[in-house]
């Protein structure tokens, strides 16, 4: 089972209105040369905000969702604080209701 945290906006705040690309880009140098393995993914429209799990988040966003999608809390935890008007949730993988985390609609 893996825990998969996300923070969720409409498309346009996460990509345009905000500077995410500068820091998945720097996240991704780190871990480059650290070795390390990517363990978060942008995702536009994802597929999960549509189960009930998340009818109530999903209906807070103004327009088409994007997701940055992680295992690892703290980069979430840490996206939230710096981009404050974003909605965060968690889930298990595999459930009844998500198939695919990746999936987009």
């Amino acid at each position: 089972m893996t825990t998969y945290f996300f923070v969720a906006a409409s498309e346009k705040f996460l990509t345009v209105e905000e500077p995410l690309d500068e820091i998945l880009k720097e996240r991704m140098r780190n871990y480059k040369e650290n070795n390390k393995e990517i363990d978060f993914w942008l995702l536009k429209n994802p597929s999960f905000l549509q189960t009930t799990q998340f009818a109530d988040l999903k209906a807070k966003i103004p327009s088409t969702p994007a997701v940055v999608l992680s295992t690892d809390k703290k980069f979430i935890t840490f996206l939230k604080l710096r981009l404050e008007f974003v909605a965060v949730g968690e889930f298990e993988f595999p459930n009844a209701e998500i198939i695919d985390p990746f999936k987009v609609e």
